[in-house]
């Protein structure tokens, strides 16, 4: 069966960077058993320049008829002042695709361990599992007045239950640990988290659960990282932690992440902004990208082993360093994607035993 693959390029260095994914997924399955088709659809900035819209009709239908959806930055001040921003776009397609998970991994591995900004001996390699599409980001009533504004907190049952066994269930795959991160001593959503979470916990006997308040877990993170497996969390808490998470392995550059829903594409990014003071240069850090190429063959197609390869690669290329100049080196963006390639064809075979039906 052939994998169909939907292609958002971004805007900037968008292109620059999804084009060495791309030729990092030619590279890693050759030969490998293996076929996909790739259909690029405007989106964000491309997608206002060329259909008036963020996120036009076609590219939306082509995204739910996809196995994957890979999405490169987006947005710039080219649209500062465009009727519907960029960003837009990216919040209508995680509610269209139902995507209320968002999973960003946090890996200082030993090729990374000179860039981070901590120094932690003990091994650090945890996963944030963010509520996306809930939360204060989308509570109403949300209004600004004269002399006050007001943002809305709210959850319901249903929401906090899909995401928290999103974090269980990759918990059981990983350390079997989940800490619950919150503010259960202010908040009354905290509270009702922590009672549905609890609930949900004891049907994971095998994994160990604990709490944290957010300004804990904040601090945490940067004394001793080590100690986190699985951290869960709402939306705004998750996006703040998953930036000062992102931080501590030393550059933006370098950090995929997964959107999920409960069926449906997973939509795989970078966690970083489209960089317009660098675009066209040739110097855009094409890891982050490449690193979600990888994270989709092994969530999204079960090819745990053509992850590994790539990301064997990539910290073969940070040894070596083969690296743009946000890491302090002074590669291209294509010098380190061929550098990349050269060493998964290194690596040859993955000792796959193909399905054959």
């Amino acid at each position: 069966m052939t994998a169909q693959i939907a292609v958002l390029n971004g805007d900037y260095i968008g292109p620059e960077i999804m084009a060495a994914g791309l030729k990092v997924l030619a590279a890693v399955t050759e030969n490998e058993n293996f076929d996909y088709d790739l259909h690029p659809v405007p989106f964000g900035g491309e997608g206002i320049d060329k259909l008036g819209d963020p996120l036009p009709a076609s590219t939306l239908a082509t995204c739910k008829q996809a196995d994957a959806v890979l999405l490169s930055a987006i947005g710039g001040p080219k649209w500062d002042k465009a009727e519907r921003r960029p960003e837009t776009g990216l919040l209508e397609i995680r509610k269209a695709l139902n995507l209320f998970a968002n999973i960003r991994p946090t890996v200082i591995s030993p090729a990374m361990r000179q860039y981070s900004p901590i120094r932690n001996e003990s091994p650090v390699d945890f996963v944030i599992v963010r509520e996306l599409t809930s939360g204060i980001y989308f509570g109403t009533p949300r209004e600004t007045h004269e002399t006050y504004a007001l943002d809305t907190m709210r959850y319901t049952e249903n929401e906090i239950e899909r995401i928290v066994k999103v974090g269980f269930e990759m918990a059981m795959k990983r350390r079997k640990h989940v800490t619950l991160v919150d503010k259960a001593n202010v908040l009354d959503t905290s509270k009702f988290w922590r009672k549905i979470t609890a609930r949900i916990a004891a049907d994971y006997p095998e994994v160990t659960y604990d709490t944290s308040y957010v300004d804990a877990a904040s601090m945490k993170i940067i004394a001793n990282p080590g100690q986190f497996d699985v951290i869960l969390t709402e939306n705004l808490f998750g996006d703040i932690l998953s930036d000062e998470a992102a931080q501590i392995t030393g550059s933006l550059g370098t950090i995929p992440s997964m959107s999920k829903g409960t069926d449906g594409p997973a939509l795989y990014e970078p966690i970083h902004g489209s960089a317009p003071d660098i675009a066209g240069q040739g110097i855009a850090d094409p890891l982050s990208m490449i690193k979600s190429v990888a994270m989709m063959l092994a969530n999204s197609f079960d090819r745990q082993d053509l992850s590994d390869t790539i990301m064997t690669a990539v910290d073969q290329a940070i040894d070596d360093q083969i690296v743009t100049p946000d890491l302090g080196g002074t590669a291209t963006t294509d010098e380190v994607t061929d550098t990349i390639i050269k060493t998964i064809k290194k690596v040859g075979q993955h000792n796959y035993e193909p399905n054959h039906v």
